[in-house]
């Protein structure tokens, strides 16, 4: 099967009508794909699994269904197996092994993308542009902001691709940045 952005975009959209889930899967596909061409792999399938990782979230919101339907779907649609792996196992209910780049990086990629959009909106200019990792980083250790991210997730997932905190969080940050605007995180000029 040939990945297509907009194909899965359209796909994406049929299961998911909140404008903010949409945004959330773009946010990941865009740092999958900074990710891909750093690490020297295919920035369509890295993007596309970005992208589709929450497929199911909002028909099947439970942890305990929650990735294993949206892994589903994507293997009805014969969507490659390292595709549907990585969005089996970016929810740690299920225990799948992430034992590919492709699968630690989205689990890397996914709670990081959700803080630093947080983090963003609740600037004075509502913008991306500037924002530094260590004001994401003080977020972060604020239990009362953004409570849905899971911290814990975020540091393990950057274990688990053996990259130093900071550093994800900026490589994330530049990623997101690119795409402010499709993202509604370029600001309001304020």
């Amino acid at each position: 099967m040939a990945l297509n952005f907009d194909d899965a975009l359209a796909l994406l959209r049929a299961h998911n009508t909140n404008d903010s889930l949409v945004r959330h899967g773009i946010a990941v596909s865009d740092a999958m794909a900074a990710y891909a061409r750093k690490f020297g792999e295919d920035e369509t399938t890295w993007r596309v699994t970005g992208l589709l990782h929450d497929v199911d979230y909002e028909e099947h919101p439970t942890i305990e269904e929650h990735g294993l339907v949206g892994g589903q779907w994507l293997a009805e649609r014969n969507y490659p197996d390292d595709v549907v792996q990585a969005v089996r196992a970016h929810n740690d209910f299920h225990g799948i092994a992430r034992d590919t780049l492709l699968a630690r990086t989205l689990f890397a990629c996914d709670e990081l993308t959700g803080l630093i959009t947080a983090a963003a909106l609740v600037r004075p200019d509502k913008s991306i542009h500037g924002l530094e990792a260590s004001s994401v980083r003080k977020k972060m250790k604020d239990k009362a902001f953004a409570r849905g991210v899971n911290r814990d997730d975020i540091i393990k997932g950057a274990e688990e691709l053996g990259a130093e905190l900071n550093d994800h969080i900026s490589f994330v940050i530049a990623a997101m940045d690119e795409d402010a605007e499709r993202l509604h995180l370029a600001g309001t000029g304020a």
